[in-house]
């Protein structure tokens, strides 16, 4: 059996997520997300800088995850690009309870100011288009978590996502990094080594 292109899978599972996220009650979004589970935070190492990011309206939210790392003594740091073409850096994302101090970045993502100082994570939240139970996974397709990952190969990479974006299979390349760890509303996958 083939495998599908890149492309062509981001569009199916972009079309799944959707449908999926469009289905659930606003109740039940409130709940999902909600607390790190307990695998998870056996990963965190004490006092570790929390890599985030702000989710679009279709991504597992890490909005719930910031503010309890954050309550549980943790810097937060957030993606941002200077420009277009920059690298993605880590800055400090200083209270997810009041965003008023982000601003828009190139990619239409808010993102903290250019004065707030630059972070390394220990630990990063990862967004994902799809992902497999070994830990492989299909990003948005521009490289920046990938290349980000490479260049801070001791940075333990954590995906969140939806049920509904487990692929059996993905197209991998040698330039895109595995998680050490996914999770979804119902299940756990890692820890991968």
């Amino acid at each position: 059996m083939t495998l599908q292109s890149k492309d062509d899978l981001r569009q199916d599972l972009r079309a799944a997520r959707k449908a999926h996220v469009d289905a659930l009650p606003d109740s039940m979004r409130a709940l999902v997300f909600h607390r790190p589970p307990a695998p998870l935070l056996e990963l965190v190492p004490d006092g570790a800088v929390i890599g985030l990011y702000r989710e679009n309206a279709y991504e597992a939210p890490a909005s719930s995850y910031a503010k309890f790392f954050l309550e549980h003594g943790h810097e937060l740091a957030l993606p941002r690009f200077a420009g277009g073409g920059a690298v993605m850096e880590f800055a400090r994302f200083a209270d997810p309870f009041e965003v008023e101090d982000l601003q828009e970045g190139p990619f239409g993502l808010m993102q903290p100011p250019s004065e707030a100082p630059s972070m390394q994570p220990a630990v990063l939240l990862v967004p994902l288009i799809g992902f497999t139970d070994s830990g492989e996974r299909l990003g948005q397709g521009g490289g920046h978590y990938d290349r980000w990952l490479e260049a801070h190969p001791e940075t333990i990479a954590i995906g969140l996502a939806w049920d509904c974006q487990k692929c059996d299979r993905l197209p991998v390349e040698a330039h895109d990094k595995r998680l050490q760890a996914v999770v979804t509303p119902t299940r756990f996958y890692g820890p991968f080594a």
